[in-house]
């Protein structure tokens, strides 16, 4: 059985973490194929935005701490090199050309609420429920859950969320700003999809270059940003996409991007 679904409507590409049994909890297969399929889909023109969810009743409960106690024991060295890969998909993603939207059902603890933070946009089930859970095995936190907490929600609450280990419902993190869409749980995939349908149909090389200024800006100077995105701007101006939105202006109609 694939630990990673895929599947297409037209311009949506949906991915579907396949460990229902385990709550989607991470594994060294499940992983190999999202870095795969994120990087393969980010350079499909055909594709126009990628919705990531888990299969059964939860979007991913992290780490598959079963299979932690099956392994042996390992070094410090083989430690570092294990999540040095693994933790490539929160990268993979961030960097992606393509809208990465997390349809979040039922729990996202751990590296799942990694997966979930690290997503450009969040459609979330009322019944959801995220945790970094990490304090509870004695681990310190991964897959950049530090870095896009602090971000988000500032130094704060992400200290009180790793520190105390706190749960939160999918109203808490709405409050919080961490939610895109609250959606009824039966409506989830309907409205994550037409969500992704909506944002399939824009300009779609604007968008990468929108998602890599936004990159920079996180941590580059403004001089650094100004530069880029004149180099964006510039690029975005010589594609067909912009003639068309030109034409589509000036005619006054809808465009029709094509992703070139």
């Amino acid at each position: 059985m694939s630990e990673l679904l895929e599947s297409r409507d037209g311009k949506v590409a949906t991915l579907t973490m396949n460990r229902p049994d385990a709550m989607n909890a991470v594994s060294d297969d499940m992983m190999r194929a999202m870095i795969e399929a994120f990087g393969r889909l980010g350079r499909d023109i055909s594709v126009g935005a990628i919705v990531l969810t888990g299969a059964g009743r939860g979007f991913c409960a992290g780490g598959d701490v079963k299979g932690m106690a099956a392994r042996r024991e390992r070094t410090y060295e083989e430690r570092i090199e294990d999540l040095r890969w693994k933790q490539q998909i929160s990268l993979v993603i961030r960097t992606c050309p393509k809208v990465v939207i997390a349809a979040v059902n039922g729990a996202a603890m751990g590296a799942g609420f990694s997966l979930a933070l690290i997503s450009d946009f969040r459609v979330v089930g009322r019944s959801a429920k995220f945790g970094t859970s990490f304090a509870s095995i004695g681990f310190s936190g991964d897959f950049g859950i530090s870095w896009l907490l602090t971000q988000l929600i500032g130094t704060i609450k992400a200290r009180e969320l790793l520190l105390l280990n706190q749960r939160i419902s999918a109203e808490e993190a709405n409050g919080l700003g961490l939610v895109t869409r609250l959606v009824d749980d039966d409506k989830l995939m309907e409205e994550a999809t037409a969500f992704a349908r909506m944002i399939a149909e824009g300009p779609s090389v604007a968008y990468a270059h929108m998602k890599r200024n936004l990159f920079a800006a996180e941590t580059e100077p403004l001089a650094s940003v100004l530069e880029l995105e004149a180099m964006s701007q510039s690029r975005c101006a010589m594609t067909e996409d912009h003639k068309e939105a030109r034409a589509a202006f000036l005619e006054k109609r809808k465009p029709v991007f094509q992703g070139t």
